[in-house]
């Protein structure tokens, strides 16, 4: 979960550089070596372990993974907003009971549709704009325990 969204801007960052004529595909293989040493200090053994491991840019598929990042960032703030109208979600949750936050997620989003923009759902169903705050606070919870920082 920590470093996903360091692998999405990986991709990220060299889609932007293909796109823009700024990285030869001949070269990408080294150029995603380099970045994974960068952000997330390891290189894959190989490029069917690195550049090659995931099937979107095959597809073609360019531009996808930014939504990943997103849903992480979506996911977290829908989901604490839903624990600080009904708590007891989170202990349902816990148990593997999902009822009362889809009935939640039914009422907030789902009932939509179409009818608002992603930036209009989620500030009427948590009553701020979009951020990366929601999910820090989930990744400094779940990772201060785990690891007792």
């Amino acid at each position: 979960e920590l470093t996903y969204n360091m692998h999405i801007i990986l991709r990220f960052e060299l889609e932007q550089a293909l796109i823009n004529g700024d990285l030869a595909v001949a070269d990408l293989p080294a150029a995603w070596n380099d970045k994974m040493r960068e952000l997330l200090g390891v290189v894959p053994p190989d490029d069917r372990q690195g550049v090659l491991q995931d099937i979107h840019w095959s597809r073609p598929g360019f531009g996808y993974f930014p939504t990943y990042a997103l849903g992480n960032l979506y996911a977290a703030q829908l989901y604490e907003a839903a624990v600080a109208q009904q708590p007891a979600i989170a202990e349902e949750m816990a148990q593997g009971q999902v009822t009362s936050l889809l009935a939640w997620l039914g009422e907030h989003i789902h009932q939509h549709g179409r009818k608002f923009t992603p930036a209009e759902l989620v500030q009427r169903a948590t009553g701020r704009a979009l951020s990366h705050e929601a999910f820090v606070r989930y990744v400094t919870n779940k990772f201060s325990s785990i690891y007792e920082l």
